[in-house]
């Protein structure tokens, strides 16, 4: 075997045995952490520092992470290629997927932010994974996630004002599937 198959492998049982997952032993109750536990996730951090982060610190985290793939989505010297293909060469999910996609701006300029990546499927159909070739008995789909976003509100041109802002979840195209 390979290193491929055997990290493959390797995964397969950990998942399997439960390895890595926390465990609740016998007796101890279910539900929110107590005090000084750890928030579960990469970072571990205790659950009481969590707490007392400002409730919008991660949402600007969050759009300047959205910030920075528009500014490379438009910054890409890649071709914007609408082509149905796989590329096996690249480890971007979204090309090596069997229903391929690639990202264009969702533009809107009442919404923050205003600027989206949003998936668009290259392909009708799905490719197939014998013959690398696009098979129309198949169709690729998009996948839709619910993102957050804030809605400017602003009075009517007739009256001035301040605009306001609204948090709303907004539908988008995350990437593609395959369906038969």
């Amino acid at each position: 075997m390979d290193w491929p198959h055997n990290l493959l492998f390797l995964l397969t049982i950990s998942i399997f045995l439960g390895l890595g997952l926390p465990r609740n032993p016998k007796g101890k109750r279910k539900g929110p952490g107590r005090p000084g536990t750890l928030a579960p996730g990469p970072h571990q951090l205790p659950l009481d520092l969590v707490s007392r982060a400002k409730p919008y610190a991660r949402m600007e985290e969050y759009e300047r992470n959205l910030a920075e793939m528009v500014a490379q989505l438009r910054n890409s010297s890649e071709p914007a290629r609408r082509k149905c293909e796989v590329n096996l060469q690249l480890w971007l999910s979204n090309k090596r997927s069997l229903s391929p996609w690639g990202y264009s701006i969702n533009h809107d300029p009442s919404r923050v932010p205003a600027d989206l990546p949003e998936a668009q499927c290259l392909c009708l159909g799905c490719v197939n994974p014998f013959t690398m070739q696009e098979d129309r008995s198949m169709v690729s789909v998009p996948v839709f996630s619910q993102v957050p976003v804030r809605r400017r509100l602003c009075p009517p041109p007739p009256r001035p004002g301040p605009c306001r802002q609204r948090a709303v979840m907004e539908t988008i195209a995350v990437g593609c599937t395959c369906i038969f």
